[in-house]
């Protein structure tokens, strides 16, 4: 009798044991760093681009300085965000290989084995260079193709507006989408955001051009 009531509690035990490791789900924050680094890239190419636009056409109509300025913007920027990425997570990288050092000192003289499968899980200064200067020239790209191939300077002024409206949408639709974070806060946050960095860099270049210029 005893036999069959130890029976019946494994049968019970058992299965509550296993149930949290099969409804496991997929921690989203795993993401945080490359997404952070890829949302950040090229929604600063294209705000930054299509601001340095809308800067440039609000006191010149040529198409022809409109384009080399966002040219120049995408390339410097693109400079800037893979260094600054580079350098940022190699200070990232320094600290986690300082404290794996240590902690294999700590274990060595405990007299435990570090199996050093730690490492795997350290930071890519290269790759988070080369993922921030690809995502920003992406970003770049979209309102400088957008103004590339119209002459009427009002209707290119209105294209790169239009355009950089439906990529801030997207961005941050994507960016909440893989983050499983809520859709239509994080696209208005990146909307409004990029629509003030344009409308400030283009009121105040034409302020400060129609006086000097």
């Amino acid at each position: 009798m005893a036999s069959h009531q130890q029976n019946s509690d494994l049968k019970l035990t058992v299965p509550a044991a296993a149930a949290p490791e099969s409804g496991k789900q997929y921690d989203y924050s795993k993401r945080s760093q490359w997404l952070r680094a890829a949302v950040l890239g090229a929604n600063d190419g294209l705000v930054s681009t299509a601001s340095l636009l809308m800067g440039i056409g609000s006191v010149k109509t040529d198409v022809k300085a409109m384009i080399l300025t966002g040219f120049a913007g995408l390339v410097a920027g693109a400079c800037s965000m893979a260094i600054g990425e580079f350098v940022s997570v190699y200070s990232q990288l320094d600290i986690e290989v300082a404290q794996l050092r240590r902690d294999k000192k700590a274990a060595a003289a405990a007299g435990e084995i570090d199996d050093g499968s730690s490492k795997e899980d350290l930071p890519n200064p290269v790759q988070a260079a080369a993922a921030s200067a690809l995502t920003f020239s992406v970003g770049a790209m979209v309102p400088l193709l957008a103004a590339s191939f119209i002459t009427d300077y009002r209707a290119r002024i209105a294209s790169i507006v239009a355009s950089a409206t439906a990529a801030l949408l997207a961005f941050g639709w994507l960016g909440a989408a893989l983050g499983k974070a809520p859709v239509v806060r994080s696209s208005a946050r990146v909307l409004i955001g990029g629509w003030m960095a344009m409308g400030i860099t283009f009121g105040l270049t034409k302020l400060i051009g129609s006086k000097s210029l």
